[in-house]
């Protein structure tokens, strides 16, 4: 007996965001002509058209290729390309000329590198600290097969935030594929046990996926076990029916009440909403506002 097809609810109207098909026609074209990717782009976030019409990016380094094959992610998998040290002064040319202030580097997995990739990281943001004085940079990091090694290096490269994306609760992460929660949160230890004083972690999850407010409310609380004070909390969106189902579209008013519950817990900052991810508006999380 097949099972039926299941039906999607109806997108609400919180969630029907304008895009500007312009703005993210010109940033593609900057980007292009500097030959780099960006997350904002192999992740078809909704938020990009926004993002690249005030000229901020959150580059993808590493190539556009994932060595994972998650089931909520969009990110092209297979078998991935050598390292390219170029995207290092590419990255850094990009946001010359873009005048950014504040760049969020991430990469996808890249489990056929010994180190994960943490060299990339750590001299990608190493040559944008000293050829672009005045500029912070934040890491969305893998997990990098809870390598210790990798994992000092990116603590120490000099961001003054280092996340990593916990994305759902315990019960649901067969999603991602290759993964460990409990792993995750290690990750997120030992970056803040070896990162100089003052830096930051952060992480991120999406909700819609089925999971419960308690279930949410524990992922904070395993958060904050580990020092971890930042958190961003978004709706799932899949890509296309490929992917993992929305099973529920959260309304803004749960999303402030995930906020308010969070900052009582102790968070230092929490962007909940819909269409937050976790380098939206990322230099926020560090209390400046730049242009």
């Amino acid at each position: 007996m097949s099972v039926p097809e299941r039906k999607l609810p109806r997108k609400p109207e919180w969630l029907r965001k304008k895009i500007s098909f312009t703005a993210q026609k010109d940033m593609d074209q900057l980007l292009k002509e500097n030959g780099i990717h960006t997350i904002c782009q192999e992740a078809k976030c909704p938020n990009i058209s926004e993002c690249f019409a005030a000229k901020t990016a959150t580059f993808l380094i590493l190539g556009g290729i994932c060595t994972r094959r998650c089931t909520y992610c969009n990110v092209t998998t297979g078998a991935p390309l050598s390292v390219n040290k170029e995207e290092i002064d590419q990255v850094t040319d990009a946001v010359k000329q873009l005048g950014l202030k504040f760049v969020v580097i991430t990469s996808p997995a890249r489990d056929d590198l010994k180190d994960g990739g943490s060299q990339q990281f750590y001299e990608v943001t190493q040559n944008l600290l000293n050829e672009v004085p005045g500029t912070q940079v934040e890491l969305l990091v893998p997990d990098f097969q809870a390598n210790m090694d990798s994992i000092k290096q990116v603590a120490n490269s000099g961001a003054v935030i280092v996340g990593h994306n916990m994305e759902t609760v315990p019960r649901l992460y067969s999603i991602r594929k290759a993964s460990n929660y409990q792993r995750s949160l290690d990750v997120l230890q030992e970056i803040k046990n070896h990162a100089p004083e003052g830096v930051k972690t952060k992480s991120a999850i999406m909700v819609g996926l089925g999971e419960t407010q308690d279930e949410v409310v524990q992922v904070m609380r395993d958060l904050l076990d580990v020092d971890c004070k930042l958190l961003s909390i978004g709706q799932y969106l899949a890509p296309s029916k490929e992917y993992e189902e929305v099973l529920e579209y959260v309304t803004p008013a749960q999303f402030d009440e995930y906020k308010r519950i969070a900052m009582e817990m102790g968070f230092e900052y929490v962007h909940s909403a819909p269409y937050a991810r976790s380098s939206y508006m990322a230099h926020e999380y560090v209390g400046e506002k730049h242009v």
